[in-house]
């Protein structure tokens, strides 16, 4: 097969797309999860109207989650 054929490029792209495909779902899925259970761990406040009132620290700690998240999604796939 040749290495810079259209077949062998074509091969490759495929296989790009489904590891993009398998990396926004396991983005998604990892973003999901550790959503959850950062409400779950903190009970006394309600998150979601702390941000829609304006209140950035809140809104930092989610941001800060979801890079996270995302940099262990990403290292791991």
């Amino acid at each position: 097969m040749d290495p810079f054929g259209l077949q062998t490029t074509l091969l490759n792209y495929l296989r790009a797309l489904g590891w993009s495909v398998v990396a926004a779902v396991g983005f998604s899925i990892g973003i999901g999860l550790a959503i959850k259970v950062f409400a779950w761990l903190s009970t006394d406040i309600d998150e979601w109207a702390e941000i829609k009132k304006g209140n950035m620290g809140v809104s930092l700690i989610f941001v800060s989650l979801i890079v996270m998240v995302g940099l262990l999604v990403f290292k791991v796939i």
